[in-house]
């Protein structure tokens, strides 16, 4: 079922339908008797008319007067001589004399006739009508017709109203809907439908019953975030620092300690890259975008990792148009680039090379990531956007600190930003190509 208003249209109507035709066959039914009822009284009225009008006892058929074709009358003797009779009446008998008014139906001139026997006391003589059965029946369907059809024509204009009246009855639905669409993915305020009927109360109920609730477990999960962040961070921190001292210290071999500062470096970044997929889930919503210059935001990221690129020898080229507006989050924006520019330095060899290129066109803003790294294989592509799935696991043949949320984190944030990803190989360098495209909202 795809919609209840057409649902309830279409019922309606069949019932309508299906409750005018038995109506309409039963009125037609009572009409048809009704109708020969009333022509069978005409005929009677018919022959008393004559039968007081007319006074003669002698015969004059010869003198028959012209009359409708559909109708027609004799008047005969007790001796049952024709006294006279109208230009298309026959001149036999039609009918039998019990002493009584009768009707009867006859056949002559190749129709169907219904009769009436009228026996005139007064003069001792009989009065005969009749009238053609087939006329009879054509009037009484013209009259009985010219009723239905009204009927009948009303259940296009009924359809109409229903379709009226229930988009009527249907607007408080509506408006919940509308409500309901209109709400951002961090607001659950409750639902308020003013003069909602009865049948909507308990679903407007029910629905702020789950948006408190909601309202309630996001709260419990960004305290959960806010405490992780400062119950991590800070003994982490403390032991990067004990772990310096000690590294300084005579009594203790560098050699044993670098494990353990290795681990805790591991576990800091492990951290910190949970708390950013957090923060930049698809069901946090909507986030505030502003307009950003895509290509001023990966010069300042490459400035920042400048360092750490030059520690292993790596070269590192932008190229592009410049002022690429794109209405994106700034801080979400920013690790996007970050982790394309981490991971590309990370996994490219030392002396090796990273080129970025940012481009516009009317539809879309493109920004590519190549290094002359190992690249990534085909059947691994789909695979590594995966959360804390990481190529070859924890023994990564690079030695590179990672837990596998890097990329995961970046198709999160293209998602929010209504962008698409793409892995491939460089056509130049060899290594991974990372092609991600946002729509241009400067037309």
């Amino acid at each position: 079922m795809r919609s209840i208003r057409t649902y309830l249209l279409f019922s309606l109507l069949a019932i309508i339908t299906l409750v005018t035709f038995f109506s309409v066959l039963q009125g037609y039914r009572a009409s048809i008797e009704k109708a020969e009822q009333l022509f069978d009284n005409r005929l009677q009225n018919l022959a008393e008319i004559i039968a007081i009008s007319n006074h003669d006892i002698r015969p004059r058929a010869e003198e028959s007067t012209a009359h409708s074709s559909a109708v027609f009358f004799q008047i005969w003797s007790q001796n049952k001589i024709l006294l006279l009779r109208s230009h298309n009446a026959p001149t036999s008998f039609l009918t039998t004399t019990d002493g009584i008014a009768n009707f009867k139906d006859v056949n002559f001139a190749g129709y169907r006739w219904r009769t009436y026997t009228l026996h005139d006391t007064q003069l001792n003589r009989w009065v005969v009508t009749g009238e053609r059965i087939d006329i009879r029946y054509t009037l009484a369907e013209n009259i009985v017709t010219a009723s239905i059809i009204p009927i009948v024509l009303a259940i296009p204009i009924a359809a109409i109203i229903i379709w009226w009246a229930i988009g009527l009855g249907l607007r408080p639905l509506k408006n919940l809907v509308l409500q309901l669409s209109n709400k951002k993915a961090d607001d659950l305020t409750p639902v308020v439908l003013p003069h909602s009927p009865q049948e909507l109360t308990q679903l407007v109920t029910t629905i702020n019953d789950l948006l408190r609730r909601l309202n309630s477990a996001f709260a419990r999960e960004q305290r959960f975030s806010s405490d992780a962040a400062h119950e991590l961070r800070t003994p982490i921190s403390a032991l990067k620092i004990q772990i310096h001292n000690l590294q300084r210290s005579e009594s203790f071999d560098d050699n044993e300690l670098k494990p353990l500062a290795a681990g805790i470096e591991r576990m800091a970044y492990v951290i910190e890259q949970i708390l950013s997929l957090n923060r930049h889930s698809p069901d946090q919503g909507n986030i505030d975008k502003i307009k950003i210059d895509l290509y001023t935001v990966i010069q300042q990221n490459i400035a920042d990792q400048y360092q750490q690129i030059a520690n292993k020898n790596q070269k590192i080229s932008l190229t592009g148009e410049p002022k690429c507006l794109l209405a994106a989050n700034k801080f979400a924006l920013e690790t996007l680039v970050q982790n394309l520019i981490s991971n590309a330095s990370k996994y490219t060899p030392k002396n090796g090379e990273i080129e970025i290129t940012v481009t516009r066109d009317i539809k879309s803003i493109e920004m590519s990531v190549e290094d002359s790294g190992a690249g990534i294989s085909e059947a691994e592509i789909d695979r590594v956007f995966e959360r804390f799935y990481r190529i070859d696991g924890d023994q990564h043949d690079s030695g590179i600190i990672g837990c596998g949320l890097g990329l995961a984190i970046v198709k999160h944030i293209v998602e929010l930003h209504n962008g698409q990803i793409e892995l491939t190989r460089s056509a130049q360098l060899g290594g991974l190509k990372v092609i991600v495209n946002f729509p241009n909202d400067e037309k």
